[in-house]
């Protein structure tokens, strides 16, 4: 009975080997296969392996037969191509919300992609700096609650620390409970972050999923969109991404910048293609777009140094200035 049972599965079995075992590189004969089949406790004879493989070829899948280095099959194209999960693995890698336990977890994953071997290759190049890495492993759970919860609109109610010095200057966490209305989850500036409205204000909230636990989804339906912001029928992430700056919230504001021609790039890569750019005198240009007016925003400007000028808002002016001067009054 077990026999027949494994017949039946012989096709996914010839597939699972073509995956974890061929590539360019690395060809398989009938022979081949007829051994790796028996550790599946599958025994069959090469004219049945051929017609096999012509089913999976009709299936779609992408095996050729070569002469070179040897006579035989292989797997020539997956979902995914190496450097496209490299790519991937990068991102996996430097993503500090992540756990250094989930981080393998999601690496080996990805490698199941690829043929063994060039599982391998990728493993070479691998470097996990595991300094960044968040030690919170309900992030994935957490991710899933908030986002259920923004699906269905509903509010939600959940812990969020940060951390301060304690009575012997020792890093601590600090918990504190929110109940929440969100609206969307974003990733920037190296950190995952959910939008939301603290029910006890009238505007919106950015919070680090690494720092979020004891995600509850709430029976009431969370605040319209329109009652804590600019957004009038739904809340667009894009523009609101655009228009923050290190993730501080704020209040939305016409900034005009007028900047050095040799930071176009910066400027170009910040506010994209689409950045309402006009000529000043020569080796400058302005800038003009709404942004929301905040520390975030200022100290972002404070990195260029004076290859930026705030022509308005005044209050933006100000705080640039009140950030210099203590500076300057500290490194006298």
């Amino acid at each position: 009975m077990a026999g027949k049972q494994n017949s039946k599965l012989k096709l996914l079995y010839l597939k699972d080997i073509f995956m974890k075992y061929s590539d360019e590189e690395h060809i398989l004969n009938a022979m081949d296969i007829a051994e790796h089949l028996l550790q599946y406790g599958i025994e069959c004879e090469r004219k049945s392996i051929y017609k096999d493989i012509d089913i999976l070829i009709e299936y779609g899948l992408d095996i050729i037969k070569t002469t070179k280095p040897r006579n035989g099959y292989f797997l020539a194209s997956r979902e995914f191509e190496i450097a496209e999960l490299r790519l991937i693995n990068d991102a996996i890698q430097s993503a500090g919300f992540i756990s250094k336990k989930k981080t393998t977890s999601l690496l080996n994953k990805t490698d199941s992609l690829l043929s063994i071997y060039q599982a391998d290759r990728l493993k070479g190049q691998v470097f996990i700096d595991r300094r960044n890495k968040c030690t919170n492993e309900e992030i994935f759970y957490n991710i899933d609650a908030l986002d259920t919860a923004i699906k269905n609109e509903k509010k939600v109610r959940l812990n969020y620390s940060r951390r301060k010095l304690d009575e012997k200057y020792t890093a601590a966490n600090e918990s504190r409970e929110f109940k929440l209305s969100p609206y969307a989850l974003v990733w920037s500036n190296d950190h995952y972050y959910l939008i939301a409205n603290n029910e006890k204000y009238d505007n919106l909230m950015n919070l680090r999923i690494d720092r979020i636990k004891k995600v509850e989804i709430l029976d009431s339906p969370r605040r319209h969109i329109s009652e804590v912001s600019e957004y009038k029928n739904s809340f667009d992430t894009a523009d609101y991404v655009s228009k923050t700056f290190n993730m501080f919230s704020g209040r939305p504001e016409m900034t005009q910048l007028k900047c050095k021609t040799e930071i176009l790039e910066e400027m170009l890569d910040r506010f994209g293609e689409k950045i309402s750019i006009k000529k000043s005198e020569d080796g400058w240009f302005y800038v003009y777009d709404e942004l929301f007016v905040n520390d975030g925003l200022a100290s972002w400007i404070m990195q260029f140094g004076d290859k930026i000028e705030v022509i308005y808002p005044a209050v933006l002016k100000s705080m640039i200035k009140s950030k210099s001067e203590a500076i300057l009054r500290m490194y006298r």
